[in-house]
């Protein structure tokens, strides 16, 4: 996990300012999960592929607010937390048990996500 977090740290200084790369990241993982949502064919490999991409976005993010000089208030990095434990959570029984409409509650975390990152960093 700390090469993840070393390697998103390096790209993130790279391209965009770190808020705008996360809100990217999510957005392009909502819309990954919104394409499978909408052209649901019960595909469990590209289902598991979207969530795995989605889970590892997600452990990077909890990875950096458990990190103790992470300098986001503790509430923000506790609620980060609880929503990362709820992402990984609610993956896994997607893929124990697939339903498009179970994709619904982590496209609408992705994307509520994302424009907060996005108010924060403008």
């Amino acid at each position: 996990m700390q090469k993840a977090h070393e390697a998103y740290s390096a790209t993130a200084t790279v391209t965009k300012p770190p808020r705008q790369l996360e809100a990217s990241l999510l957005l392009k993982a909502a819309s990954q999960l919104q394409d499978i949502h909408d052209s649901w064919s019960g595909d469990t490999e590209a289902l598991a592929s979207v969530l795995h991409y989605n889970r590892r976005l997600w452990t990077v993010f909890v990875g950096a607010v458990a990190e103790k000089d992470n300098p986001l208030p503790v509430e923000i990095r506790n609620n980060v937390a609880s929503l990362g434990v709820f992402i990984f959570k609610h993956s896994l029984a997607l893929q124990e048990d697939p339903a498009p409409e179970k994709l619904l509650p982590l496209i609408s975390i992705n994307k509520e996500v994302a424009a907060g990152l996005h108010s924060a960093a403008a």
